[in-house]
């Protein structure tokens, strides 16, 4: 099964593809209520993170991240990158195609919103 889901960033629409893990079974089964959006905030050049709301599984592994690639972090934090890091984190999935990513995102903070 081919999950995906869609992000939308300041009104620009991707698709990503998603984990299959409790943490995104999780999250779908949020998104079915009503999309989730979230305040992100600009973290080091690399990644926007923004607060859940709520806690979700984690099943947390040492990751070096790239562009595109949505984690969770602490089970309550939601990270979409466009630069990379190595962290702890849960995979939620990836962008399917990063163009326009990084202009999206911009330099400072965003409103991102999930839904399926």
């Amino acid at each position: 099964m081919d999950r995906k889901m869609i992000v939308e960033v300041n009104g620009k629409r991707f698709t990503a593809a998603l984990e299959d893990n409790e943490a995104v079974d999780a999250l779908l089964t949020m998104m079915q209520e009503k999309p989730i959006t979230i305040q992100m905030t600009d973290y080091s050049g690399f990644e926007k993170v923004g607060a859940l709301g709520t806690s979700l599984p984690t099943s947390n592994s040492q990751t070096t991240t790239q562009s595109g690639d949505i984690v969770l972090y602490q089970g309550n934090q939601i990270v979409i990158f466009y630069g990379s890091n190595s962290w702890s984190y849960t995979r939620l999935g990836k962008i399917d195609d990063l163009t326009g990513w990084k202009d999206a995102l911009g330099s400072g903070d965003v409103t991102v919103t999930f839904s399926d």
